[in-house]
């Protein structure tokens, strides 16, 4: 049996092995290993027709889908690098970004024709443009705009078995991080493969688990759901629409899902708006949920741990698209003595608290986390000052403030660029949001600073209420018994849901807009 050394071959050993089971379920479709794989094979070999070979930038512009999950092993396949994009992306951000990728090829859906046309995609020197589904005729394109199904169903389906070193560059991850300006995280075969299997072998991953995928492909913790079940042969059941959070809720019974993974907001949605914890009796093959994506407050853990089973373990873990995914992880069974912790580094990664002149500090001192593995990426895409500023001689700088304890175990503390100065304190809005999630009336809140010219800046609150009624003053009377008064918001505004990036994590930048 083959070894798995790039991340194609987690999709192609588990076709040699189950051809025949279901890989991926969405909605009414179920389709095997032995399908996805062929439609995989021919559309690389297609790829390599039209000229596409290693080193090629191929972008994908697609949502969850079984379309989705055969391009990506399928361009995998030609040596090319995919290059996934936000499905929110607008045309005015996708020009730039397909000038500064120079992909060989397109590969979309009906769905985002409207927008395609509206960017300049005709200047680009492409090989090809592929659409799923096409509505539009495409005519006088300088390139063939070709239709995806017709490359998945024609020709021959076998492995083509073309030749790719581990180390070359697999997927280019676009982040904006907390500069809100997007750059290619370099991921090679080796990276991602190394960190899927770490994964694996801590969440204990079989054949039998069934992965319950709500997070968008494009954002890496997405990917590694898909990678870590393609690889132990497990079966990937997809949701695009988690605003229904009470069929979310009935698919995991109904579909037996053992695994739920997400971001702090699907979980907190998922307790105040969906009927979660009634349920609990009936999510019997609930094996685990796992959370990524950030802090995630104490109260959300609490209210989890309530609502899920007793035989649902919960994972809670800590990434970074640069890091392929996962750098930490917190076993179950240390979830109520370590609560507020993100565990210890997974198999392989070496985290380390280090001080601003890179000196190790030692434990209960605040310092920049730092990681280093064989899991960190090459650097940004066409950015060599910016990875010069976050890769050295000590890893990969994380930007977040943390702290090792006595047992070896790490506390996120915040993150250096999001302290707020207000009259002079140097403020973590993460404290207070924690203060303000502890109150019980809120579903989530963003603490942000709004410009003073007196204060520097003044404390604003954007919350969402968990019944309609809340008022203010109960929220400010809580905060009033947990924080000095300096660290008190001015004001709290109410929201239907705070402003999220694609990948389910809060838009900052979209929540001061909101306070404006």
């Amino acid at each position: 049996m083959k070894k798995s050394t790039l991340i194609h071959h987690f999709l192609e050993t588990s076709a040699e092995r189950f051809p025949d089971k279901i890989a991926i379920i969405h909605e009414q479709t179920r389709v095997t290993y032995g399908e996805i794989n062929a439609k995989a094979n021919r559309l690389s070999r297609a790829l390599a027709g039209m000229g596409v070979s290693r080193g090629d930038r191929v972008v994908i512009l697609l949502h969850n889908s079984l379309e989705y999950v055969a391009s990506y092993y399928g361009v995998l396949k030609t040596g090319a690098v995919f290059v996934s994009l936000g499905t929110d992306t607008k045309p005015d951000k996708l020009a730039p970004l397909l000038r500064e990728i120079e992909p060989a090829v397109i590969i979309s859906s009906d769905r985002f024709e409207a927008m395609l046309s509206e960017t300049p995609v005709s200047s680009v020197s492409m090989k090809a443009m592929i659409i799923s589904r096409p509505k539009s005729a495409w005519d006088g394109m300088p390139f063939p705009v070709l239709q995806l199904e017709d490359l998945f169903e024609s020709g021959d389906p076998s492995n083509p078995d073309i030749e790719v070193p581990a180390e070359d560059l697999a997927c280019l991850i676009y982040t904006s991080g907390s500069t809100g300006t997007p750059k290619g995280a370099m991921l090679s075969h080796f990276n991602i493969v190394h960190n899927t299997n770490s994964i694996c072998e801590y969440l204990k991953l079989t054949k039998d688990d069934r992965q319950l995928v709500v997070l968008p492909f494009f954002y890496v913790m997405g990917k590694s759901l898909l990678n870590t079940h393609f690889a132990v042969g497990g079966s990937v059941v997809l949701n695009n629409k988690f605003a229904y959070t009470g069929a979310v809720v009935k698919q995991m019974i109904d579909e037996q899902v053992t695994g739920m993974s997400g971001v702090p907001s699907t979980f907190a949605y998922l307790l105040h708006r969906s009927p979660l914890a009634a349920s609990r009796d009936r999510l019997v093959s609930l094996r685990y949920c796992s959370q990524a994506g950030g802090h995630m407050a104490r109260q959300i853990k609490e209210d989890l741990r309530k609502a899920l089973p007793d035989h649902t373990d919960i994972f809670i873990m800590y990434g970074a698209t640069e890091a392929s995914a996962r750098l930490s992880y917190l076993e179950p069974s240390d979830f109520g003595r370590k609560i507020d912790s993100i565990g210890k580094a997974i198999p392989g990664v070496t985290l380390r608290v280090l001080d601003e002149s890179g000196k190790e500090v030692p434990p209960g001192e605040t310092g920049e986390l730092t990681a280093s593995g064989p899991n960190i990426m090459r650097g940004y895409w066409k950015d060599p000052e910016t990875t010069s500023r976050v890769l050295d001689e000590n890893g990969y700088h994380t930007g977040d403030l943390a702290y090792m304890d006595e047992e070896g175990y790490f506390y996120l503390v915040g993150r250096k660029d999001n302290l707020l100065k207000v009259s002079g304190h140097r403020i973590n809005p993460q404290e207070i949001e924690d203060v303000i999630m502890e109150s019980g009336l809120i579903v989530e809140v963003a603490v942000i600073g709004k410009s003073d010219e007196l204060k520097g800046n003044k404390l604003v609150a954007i919350a969402v209420p968990i019944e309609k009624e809340c008022i203010s003053e109960k929220v400010f009377e809580y905060c009033s018994l947990k924080l000095p008064k300096f660290k008190m918001p001015e004001d709290i505004i109410f929201v239907r849901a705070l402003p999220k990036k694609a990948n389910g994590k809060t838009d900052r930048s979209a929540c001061v807009s909101i306070a404006q």
